[in-house]
């Protein structure tokens, strides 16, 4: 078969090279490092805009057990699974309980988003906030993971104060039975998530979430920032208290962040790692060895990639996500909960395999070629 395709922008040849990359490994030692992953829409259902979920279970679990195989924890019902963007509260639920038993059933880890979507949008009180914010820890909670306390739209919208946010976030962290994981995502995920922590400037927020943590010694695991700041999160990560982790969710950064320096390191929780998990596993394996030319050397051309993917308008670098893992295997088609397969242009994703195929993405590559023509002439790009 051909490995060769007529892009957009010209031929494409695809290298092989994924292969390299696709036998798992030792676990890491000198990092945490968790995958924010997708959901794989069931494609006979009518998942259209507006229409409930209708997930496929088996691919969906099949894909976290690719993670887990590459030594990543799994970050369940985060951003990256449509959260808020296709995916309602009872399918995240019930993607929480059947990922959490799958990670029991094969020595996994999970942390699973907390948030207050299953209050309808728009105007919501506070106390209807705490009550949403509490029921679903209480879910995450009793599925047996580990809780992220998501940033919430409601709360956003409802908020007045900082003192808000304390009291709300104060009341979560004393309700869990262990530490949790904060959650800041800015505004380039989510508009409407402008202003969190009661303040415009990221300054002034992070004063809030750094009062936040001091208050609750041994009941925060870290915060996953998700702002696309690399100094910003380098000063964040320095003023947080000994034994409190930051989880880099900086798609544009991360391996500086998760490298680090004399003062300390990121971890990691990230959407892009569900797109490069066999290369970000090898090159976290070097980092554990020392080799620092090899984890840098493995991770440039990705980084690459990321900006294209994560590029603005940002949410919708879902699209590009199932995209490469339907080219990769992972899946038998590319179509998403809420028809969100719309999101990327031909021309984006185009571009996007181009720079999959550059940084080692696609283990068969024969197998990506095959897929790869036939989207292409759907969307009006002739093959040779």
């Amino acid at each position: 078969m051909t490995r060769l395709l007529h892009l957009p922008d010209g031929p494409l040849t695809l290298s092989g090279a994924g292969a390299e990359w696709a036998t798992p490994g030792a676990p890491f030692t000198s990092r945490v490092a968790y995958a924010a992953a997708h959901v794989v829409a069931d494609p006979a259902a009518e998942n259209v805009p507006g229409a409930p979920p209708a997930v496929d279970w088996d691919a969906t679990l099949a894909f976290r057990r690719h993670l887990w195989a590459h030594g990543f924890g799994v970050a369940e019902a985060m951003d990256t699974a449509q959260r808020g963007m296709g995916l309602d509260y009872p399918a995240a639920r019930e993607l929480i309980r059947r990922s959490a038993r799958e990670a029991a059933a094969v020595g996994g880890t999970v942390v699973a988003g907390v948030a207050t979507d299953q209050l309808a949008p728009g105007p919501a009180t506070l106390d209807e906030i705490r009550k949403a914010y509490g029921e679903q820890l209480a879910d995450v909670q009793e599925a047996g993971a580990v809780p992220v306390l998501m940033c919430s739209r409601h709360l956003a919208a409802a908020a007045r104060t900082a003192q808000e946010y304390l009291d709300v976030y104060g009341q979560l962290i004393d309700d869990s039975d262990q530490p949790v994981v904060l959650h800041w995502l800015g505004p380039a995920f989510d508009p409407l998530l402008a202003g969190y922590w009661g303040a415009g400037e990221q300054g002034r927020a992070a004063d809030t979430v750094a009062e936040l943590i001091a208050a609750h010694p041994g009941k925060v695991d870290g915060i996953k920032l998700s702002l696309l700041d690399e100094d910003f999160e380098v000063a964040m990560r320095r003023r947080l208290p000994a034994g409190v982790r930051l989880y880099t969710g900086d798609d544009f950064n991360y391996p500086v962040l998760i490298r680090g320096d004399e003062q300390g390191h990121s971890e990691a929780l990230l959407g892009v790692f569900a797109a490069i998990a066999p290369p970000a596993a090898a090159a976290l394996r070097a980092l554990d060895a020392g080799d620092l030319e090899l984890y840098d050397r493995i991770l440039a051309p990705t980084v690459t990639l990321s900006r294209h993917l994560f590029e603005t308008p940002t949410w919708y670098y879902k699209t590009g996500i199932v995209f490469l893992s339907w080219l990769a295997g992972h899946q038998d088609h590319f179509t998403m909960v809420g028809g969100v397969q719309s999101g990327r242009s031909p021309r984006h994703l185009a571009q996007l395999l181009r720079l999959a195929d550059a940084a080692g993405l696609l283990p068969d590559a024969d197998l990506a070629a095959h897929r790869a023509r036939a989207w292409l002439t759907t969307v009006g790009v002739a093959q040779p």
